[in-house]
């Protein structure tokens, strides 16, 4: 980072009455923006070139700075309350106008994407294209996902209605917002997951307990209840007692007097016998109700088997019914696609109506023109005499030098001071550079091809005037490189002084081929006319390799250097078609679009040379200006003269030569066109033959369908069959249960027979047994059937809730296993990450004398939808660290902590870039400062992603890099339009007021 000027590196951006264009160009992923009739303020076009790295752009209020955050958001398909400035996307059309559209260009390796939006007021709607192709809002959103930008995340884009939510956000959201920002494309997926098995566990834990809790109030109950079961059961044997000694008392007092113990005997036996016969006559009918039981048995798991084919049938009937609407959609989106291309082929027709309507229009005026004098004969002429007089100037220079021994001793010396010089500023700037320098000059035995030192020692200006122009086109790490003739040497070089010495230097080497002598695209005479009077390559002398490297590489050969006369005609000049060239003080770059054809410039100020602005000696420039003047001043006034006849000639040729050209473009254009058709006959049929195609599947999917559902019917109607054989079964069974309790209970009565003749055979023994069981049985009161009921039902219930609640623990110990494991792949790789975050955060509070901490935050260690990223920071040294909140700190203490947290993402950034509006209102001017340095040092790093940093004021005296670009916007009712701005006149009024 470098002290500078204020002014330095600055873009000026220039609104005329409505936003209509916008160009943006970085390494990462903008290329370029267009957008018309936008915002609705007061601007119609716009142009911008923001730099790879950090971007400052600064402007008073209302001038229209947000206006380039909400093209971009709009652009990328971003919701409109992203920008916090309008619920419907026709309120971000200039007032006035029926439609706007905004247009972007994002850099991919496999070919830039271009996205384009046109906005209509009328019904609030956008139609969205694709590389010059109609497509919807969900494919350009699905486009720009993949690009890993997330206008609608706060991390990455903070427009300025939205400064004040960051430090709103809960703990929660900004832990959601960094892990979408900043963690690998899985963190976020990982983090909602677990919530979603989290929420599934807490259902099943809750069910478990649930269960469980039923399961033990039912055990209790039964366990309070078993006493009084078994009481019941004792008091109902001695009741069965009572009943059967009462019931026998009678009989005994019958048989005592009708019969004696012989014939009590006797029938006995009978009973006996009669008992017997009727167990007998009962065992068939046993036998045939076990049947029908085991009959029933299989009717009911035939019919469990047709409910569950029946079920199957149903989820295939579904899943056709699915697939043919998916079918459905697929021809929609056909038929859309055909209609997409039908639109698009139609605006290519009105395209080419338009095209050849203008060229007919320039063919008239070419005509009318009339026959012109060929003039091109007598223009090659006064080159060829321009020539021989450049040719004659340079060698009367050069025939100058060797004018006596004491002009060549001067020479000498002042060429030896020059290089000390260079040398001396070398060690100052780039210390590393000039040990290995030393080294190099100490070893050049271990070399087998040529080796030269750094460039800018190398480079000889032959005018110090011309020093800015080399220095502006050849970037600081190339003029202190090492060139190498051969790569085997390079290797060597930077062996020793990289890795061994560990020396921050530079190395390159020159082609194979040598590019030294390669000639330019055109001669220089015919662009004299345009004010350029050399190619770069002839300003300057250096060896062989170092000029075929810089011809290869940077194209000296074919840059012009012109005047004030080029910038008068710069806008002839840019449809020269060179890329690159330069004025008297200013390079210019120009751009083609490969989509809209439109040609885009930039330029800016040339800097005060460093390194090759050593002037030649005064006294030598005298000597050999006064011995060459006489002769010189002959060849001046003759090229002079040359010139004023050529530029006269070219002013013959010049309209009709325009006019020819434009033609030529627009024909171009015209070809482009025709060639780039859409064949609509081809597309319909082969549209046909997709929809045919999947009119095909469709009917194979019918007739699936239709068979499911036959199967379905036909399994429903077995079901009714065995729904009626199982009823059938059951009256069976039930009228064969009621002839078996008829027949149990003439067994139960010669059961009591038999019974009765065992109990006591006289009335005494009677009459002490029944008072006996008649005093047990007065012990078992308040008891009821019912009990035993309830038992017997709730004993049941245990066996079935123990099944249950065994199979759901297991159940839950396995999902709890699933869990444990997606934990571990979310939560270590997030502390990890909160870690380094915590590590950039505290390193930039620490600078500032401050103190700052990032942590995750967690109450309990499961509950993942109560994670979040705490942020507390301290800025007095006699209080304690407090969470950031939105009433805690004041808000200049919320802006630096929420800037300096984004920049603690800002080296870990998935994203390829960032925005940030005007976050630094409210900031004290101390901390401000500070906040700009760690801004400027992070966002310019070669590793970091392209940044946008929007304010309406800088403090004086800042640091800045040569990395960052800083960009100025104006807007007024007396703007000058953009080819009408002169930055250098602008810069002299600032100095003159200063």
């Amino acid at each position: 980072m470098s002290q500078g000027h204020p002014l330095r590196r600055w873009v000026w951006v220039h609104f005329q009455t409505a936003v209509k264009k916008m160009d943006i160009d970085c390494r990462t992923v903008f290329c370029n923006v267009i957008f018309n009739n936008f915002i609705s303020r007061t601007y119609d076009y716009s142009e911008v070139f923001p730099g790879p790295n950090l971007n400052m752009i600064v402007g008073a209020n209302g001038t229209g700075k947000s206006s380039i955050v909400c093209a971009i958001c709009l652009g990328l398909a971003g919701k409109t309350a992203v920008l916090g400035r309008g619920d419907k996307v026709g309120l971000y059309v200039k007032r006035g106008c029926s439609n706007g559209s905004v247009e972007i260009e994002l850099c991919k390796t496999d070919g830039n994407l271009v996205i384009n939006r046109e906005i209509h007021v009328e019904n609030n709607q956008s139609v969205w294209m694709l590389n010059g192709r109609h497509s919807s809002q969900k494919a350009v959103e699905e486009a720009v996902k993949a690009l890993q930008i997330q206008v609608g995340n706060l991390c990455q884009f903070l427009p300025q209605e939205k400064v004040g939510e960051f430090a709103k956000m809960s703990k929660i959201e900004l832990l959601e917002a960094t892990e979408k920002s900043v963690g690998p494309p899985e963190m976020y997926e990982f983090h909602c997951n677990l919530k979603t098995f989290r929420t599934r566990e807490r259902e099943m834990e809750n069910m478990c307990k649930e269960k469980a809790n039923i399961l033990d109030k039912t055990k209790k109950r039964n366990e309070h209840i078993k006493t009084d079961v078994e009481r019941y059961y004792t008091m109902r044997r001695h009741l069965d007692m009572i009943q059967m000694l009462e019931k026998k008392k009678p009989w005994v007092e019958y048989e005592v007097a009708r019969r004696g113990v012989e014939d009590v005997k006797k029938e006995r036996e009978e009973v006996k016998r009669r008992l017997t016969a009727a167990k007998e006559a009962q065992a068939p009918l046993l036998k045939e109700i076990k049947s029908v039981e085991e009959k029933l048995q299989a009717v009911d798991q035939r019919m469990k088997d047709k409910t569950s084919s029946i079920r199957e049938a149903s989820q295939l009937c579904k899943q056709k019914r699915d697939q043919l609407d998916h079918r459905h959609k697929q021809i929609e989106d056909i038929r859309q696609a055909l209609s997409l291309k039908q639109t698009e082929e139609s605006d290519r027709q009105k395209r080419i109506i338009n095209t050849r309507r203008i060229i007919a229009d320039l063919q008239a005026e070419l005509d009318s023109q009339g026959s012109q004098e060929d003039v091109m004969p007598l223009i090659e002429a006064v080159n060829c005499e321009l020539r021989r007089i450049q040719d004659e100037r340079a060698d009367s220079g050069l025939c100058a030098a060797f004018f006596g021994p004491s002009v060549l001793h001067n020479q000498l010396r002042s060429l030896a001071d020059r290089m000390n010089q260079k040398e001396e500023r070398l060690r100052s700037r780039f210390r590393d550079t000039y040990t290995a320098l030393q080294w190099l000059r100490r070893n050049r035995n271990l070399f087998t091809g040529n080796v030269y030192e750094p460039m800018m020692l190398e480079i000889n200006v032959r005018d110090a005037r011309h020093s800015k122009y080399i220095e502006s086109h050849i970037p600081i790490n190339d003029l202190r490189a090492f060139i190498f003739q051969k790569r085997e040497d390079m290797e060597i070089f930077l062996t020793e002084v990289r890795d061994k010495q560990e020396l921050r230097v530079n190395a390159a080497y020159a082609p194979s081929e040598s590019f030294a002598a390669k000639p330019p695209s055109r001669p220089i005479e015919s662009i004299r006319h345009f004010g350029f009077y050399s190619y770069m390559r002839e300003l300057f002398d250096a060896p062989e390799d170092v000029m075929s490297y810089l011809c290869f590489q940077y194209k000296i050969n074919d840059v012009p250097v012109g005047t004030e006369q080029t910038k008068r005609m710069i806008e002839k000049v840019k449809e020269t078609q060179f890329r690159t060239f330069y004025t008297a003080e200013e390079k210019y770059i120009i751009k083609k679009s490969s989509y809209s054809h439109k040609i885009v410039s930039s330029n800016t100020s040339l800097r005060h040379p460093q390194f090759l602005n050593i002037v030649v000696d005064a006294e030598r420039r005298r000597q050999l200006e006064e011995k060459i003047g006489q002769r010189q001043s002959t060849l001046r006034h003759r090229d002079n003269e040359l010139r004023l006849e050529k530029k006269r000639l070219s002013e013959v040729k010049g309209k009709k030569r325009q006019l020819e050209q434009k033609i030529s473009t627009k024909q171009d254009s015209l070809r482009q066109m025709e060639h780039c058709g859409i064949d609509l006959q081809k597309e319909e049929e082969e549209t046909k033959l997709k929809i045919a195609a999947v009119n095909s599947q469709k009917v194979t999917v019918v007739v699936q369908f239709i068979h499911h559902m036959k199967m379905m019917a036909k399994y429903s109607m077995e079901k009714v069959l065995i729904s009626m054989e199982s009823v059938t079964l059951r009256a069976t069974k039930t009228k064969l249960e009621t002839d078996c309790r008829d027949g149990c209970t003439e067994l139960r009565t010669l059961e009591v027979k038999i019974t009765c003749n065992q109990l006591p055979d006289t009335l005494d023994d009677l009459d002490a047994r029944l008072n006996s069981e008649r005093a047990q049985a007065e012990f078992f009161t308040g008891l009821s059937e019912a009990v035993v009921d309830d038992y017997k039902r709730r004993e049941k219930e245990i066996q079935n809730l123990e099944r249950e609640l065994g199979s759901r623990k297991s159940e839950l110990e396995t999902y709890r296993k699933d869990i444990s494991e997606a934990k571990e792949r979310w939560l270590i790789p997030l502390k990890q990450l909160v870690e380094q975050i915590n590590e950039k955060f505290s390193a930039f509070f620490r600078s500032m004398e401050c103190a700052g901490e990032v942590d995750l935050h967690a109450e309990n260690e499961e509950e993942y939808d109560k994670y979040g990223i705490r942020i507390r920071v301290k800025f007095r040294s006699n209080t304690q660290l407090h969470e950031l909140t939105l009433n805690h700190q004041s808000g200049g203490e919320r802006s630096v902590s929420t800037m300096l947290y984004l920049m603690a993402l800002q080296e870990l950034n998935r994203c390829p870039f960032r925005v940030v509006d005007e976050i630094n209102q409210g900031m004290d001017p101390v901390n401000e400062r500070r906040v700009f340095d760690i801004v400027v040092k992070t966002a310019c790093r070669g590793t970091t992603s392209q940044y946008f940093f929007i304010t309406p004021k800088l403090l004086q005296n800042l640091q800045y890099a040569e990395e960052m670009m800083v960009l100025c916007v104006h807007n007024g009712p007396h703007m000058l339009a953009p080819n009408e701005w002169n930055e250098k006149a602008f810069l002299r009024r600032v100095r003159a007021q200063s």
